[in-house]
C-alpha cells in the first residue's frame, strides 16, 4: 500500500476510533458488569460495543483488509492473515477500566508483512490519542490540538522505565534493569506505555510476561514513527501474524539503545 494510500487510512481511522472512545466512555460512566473470559481475563460490554463499532467502521474503510480483533478471537472468529491485516483491541487496560483510573485505552493497528506501520492509540478518559505511520511521524492530539511527537535521548541523571501497573515479575524486572542507569520506575495500564516512550516521557519499557499481539501493536507502530523501536529479549525485531497471536517477552526502546 502506497504511503498516500496509508496516510488517508490513518486520517480517516482517528474518528472511528474516538466514536470508539466514546462508547468506552459511556460504559465507563454506568454501573457495568464485569465477566470472565475462557482465559479468565475480564471482559465488559465497553469491550464489546467498542469493537463492534470499530469493526464495522474498517470494513467501510477497507472491506478487503481482514481484521483479527480480540473478542472475535475470544469467540472463535479467526480470519486468515495474509500480508495485511487489522489487529483491534477495543479496551486494553480491562483492569484499569475496572479499577476506573483512566489507563485504559482503544487500539488499531495496520500491520504489513508482519510489521505494524500504522496505529493509533485512544486514551479516552485521559484525552490523549497518539497516531503514528511508518515513514511520516507519530503525533498526539490532546486538549493543546495535535503535535508531533518523538523518541528522546536518556537524560544524563538515567532513564525513566515503564512497568505495567496490573501485571509483570517484580524480580525478571530488576534483573533485566541491573546495571542500567534508572532514574525513575513509573507505573501505567495497557498500550499507553508504548506511547509514552513515543512522546518522549519515557526510554525504557521491558515488558517480561504474557501479551497478546492486539495488545500492542498500534502501540508499536506509534513508538515506531516516533523513532522507538520494539525488540524481543534476543533483540530480535518482534513480529505479527504468529499463529496463536501470542507475544514472546519484549522491550520497547527509545532512543539511544
Amino acid at each position: 500500500m502506497s504511503g498516500v494510500a496509508c496516510s488517508d487510512l490513518l486520517q480517516r481511522l482517528v474518528p472511528i476510533v474516538r466514536a470508539a472512545g466514546d462508547v468506552v466512555m459511556a460504559v465507563y460512566r454506568s454501573g457495568f458488569s464485569v465477566r470472565g473470559k475462557d482465559d479468565a481475563s475480564p471482559v465488559t460490554e465497553a469491550d464489546e460495543k467498542a469493537e463492534e463499532l470499530i469493526l464495522h467502521g474498517l470494513c467501510a474503510l477497507a472491506p478487503d483488509i481482514p481484521v483479527v480483533a480480540e473478542e472475535a478471537v475470544a469467540a472463535g472468529r479467526i480470519p486468515d492473515v495474509a500480508d495485511r491485516f487489522w489487529l483491534v483491541d477495543p479496551l486494553d487496560g480491562t483492569k484499569e477500566f475496572i479499577s476506573r483510573n483512566g489507563e485504559f485505552t482503544v487500539n488499531v493497528a495496520l500491520v504489513e508483512h508482519g510489521v505494524p506501520v500504522l496505529g493509533v492509540v485512544l486514551a479516552p478518559a485521559l484525552g490523549r490519542l497518539f497516531g503514528g505511520l511508518t515513514g511520516k511521524g507519530a503525533f498526539v492530539e490532546d486538549s493543546n490540538g495535535r503535535r508531533p511527537v518523538r523518541c528522546r535521548m536518556p537524560p544524563p541523571e538515567g532513564l525513566t522505565v515503564v512497568a505495567s501497573r496490573s501485571h509483570g515479575d517484580a524480580v525478571a524486572l530488576e534483573a533485566f534493569l541491573a546495571g542500567r542507569k534508572v532514574a525513575k520506575l513509573a507505573r501505567a495500564g495497557s498500550s499507553l506505555k508504548l506511547c509514552l516512550i513515543a512522546a518522549g516521557e519515557a526510554d525504557l519499557y521491558p515488558r517480561l510476561g504474557r501479551t497478546m499481539e492486539w495488545d500492542i501493536a498500534a502501540g508499536h507502530a506509534v513508538l515506531a514513527a516516533a523513532g522507538g523501536r520494539v525488540t524481543t529479549l534476543d533483540g530480535e525485531a518482534l513480529t505479527y501474524g504468529k499463529p496463536d497471536f501470542a507475544n514472546p517477552h519484549f522491550v520497547a526502546w527509545g532512543l539511544g539503545h
